[in-house]
Formats: structure tokens, sequence, C-alpha cells
């Protein structure tokens, strides 16, 4: 057949490279999905203590809530989201396939408990493959009314934010419906995540039309600002002070 040409030759390259980089990130985000409990890299934020509240943080997998708590974390999620969801979604609010989601096996849940054991809060978030970004997505950050505007949901996302870069995902992304104003006003403004650039178009299908894809970049330090191989710069910092998805919401800051 003869020579192949370069040009093959940098394609077939190119596939391999892809390829290779595909198989990385599938194995970030498997081993990210295999630790027993996440949040046991950040024992500082087990506890949240501000503004006149005292609460702490668990991490649970779905499987591994209890019936009440799983109850807890729907019905707070139907109470701040079937109204923009009825105004916002095409399909409206449906509690079986709400349900669905929020129990499948994949679903990781940060439940924020008060000083009497009773959860008052939740973020339910996972670690994914986004197109071909290994990502931790945050599906719902939900909080009870009493707790909004105390700093809590800035807290929770921050440690979203530090166990993306623990377990060297790309970034941290989520879905916020447009009319809601005060979620918007919150991710975008006070916490500085942008469009991304898989987020629909305006142009696009009405129910796509309505909300947008956000992000966060999680930047890896060089070994000159971070020595070591263990985090200890970010754990530093830490003590010092403490698909196209319509699945997430915010009343939370």
């Amino acid at each position: 057949m003869g020579r192949k040409s370069a040009k093959g030759k940098e394609k077939k390259m190119k596939r391999k490279e892809e390829s290779a980089k595909m198989a990385i990130s599938l194995a970030k985000v498997e081993a990210a999905n295999k630790i027993e409990n996440p949040l046991s890299m950040l024992e500082p934020f087990k506890k949240f203590e501000r503004n006149g509240v005292s609460l702490v943080i668990d991490f649970k997998r779905s499987g591994d809530m209890d019936d009440e708590t799983k109850e807890f974390v729907f019905q707070l999620c139907k109470k701040n989201m079937q109204t923009l969801y009825e105004k916002c979604g095409v399909h409206g609010w449906k509690d079986r396939e709400k349900r669905e989601e929020m129990s499948e096996e994949r679903a990781l849940y940060l439940i924020v408990r008060n000083k009497d054991g009773e959860p008052v809060a939740f973020v339910h978030f996972r670690f994914d493959m986004e197109y071909d970004e290994e990502v931790l997505y945050c599906y719902e950050i939900q909080l009870t009314e009493p707790l909004r505007r105390k700093g809590l949901g800035k807290f929770l996302m921050q440690i979203l934010e530090l166990l993306a870069y623990k377990t060297e995902m790309t970034k941290v992304m989520l879905t916020v419906f447009k009319a809601n104003d005060s979620a918007v006003t919150f991710f975008m403004e006070a916490l500085k995540y942008e469009i991304d650039d898989i987020s629909p178009d305006d142009g696009m299908y009405e129910e796509e039309a309505r909300y947008w894809i956000l992000s966060k970049p999680i930047k890896r330090k060089t070994p000159a600002q971070n020595p070591g191989a263990n985090g200890h710069g970010v754990d530093a910092k830490l003590n010092g002070h403490a698909h196209s998805h319509i699945h997430t919401g915010s009343c939370c800051h």
C-alpha cells in the first residue's frame, strides 16, 4: 500500500492521546467514587459555627441514608424548588422522577444537622464525567429558611470545591434556572461561577433556554507553590480559616 501520509499518522496519534486522556479522567472519577468518606479529608469543615449557628456536617451515600433523612432531603428540595420547576421546566415537577434521581447509587450527600441532630440542610453531589472532563457536579444545595444568609451556603460550596481539588477534578459544575434570581446572584456574583461552554444557547429548545450550566475551574498548584504531594498547602489554608441536567437549585446565601 505504500507509505501512509503524515496527516494520517497525526490523526492516529491524536486519537491515541485522546483515548489515553479519557482513560485517565475515568480513573480519577472511579477513584473519587471509591473514597469511603470524602469529608474525612477536610476535618475542619465538619462543623459550622458562625453567626450564632452551631451545626455539624456529615457525608452519606444515598444507599446509606435512613428513611427519615431520605424523606427530609426530598421534602426540602420539593418545598424550595417545586414552584420554580413548574414555572421554568417544560415538564414541571414530578415526585417520582425526583425521588429516583435523589436515590441513585452514585448520589452523594452532605447532611447538615443542628445540635439536636435534626437535619436542616443538604447538598447532593456526584463525581462524574461531563463530556470528556472529570468533574464534581452539584445537583442540589438546599437550606431551611432559618439558615439562609448566614454563610452556610458559601461554606458548603467551598467544601465541594475543596473536595474537587483533593480528588483532582477539573471543575465544579451545577445547573441553575435563569429565573432563580437569588441563586444566580449567589453563584455568579458571590462565588464567581461562570456560564460553562456546554451551557445551551438561548436560541435552543424552550426548556434548555430556561437554565444555565455554570462552572468554576479547579486550579492546580505547581510543585513550587504546593510543596509535597499530600495537599499540605490546602490543609494549611483550611486550618487557618475555616450532560445538560435541570437538577440544581439554591436557597442558601
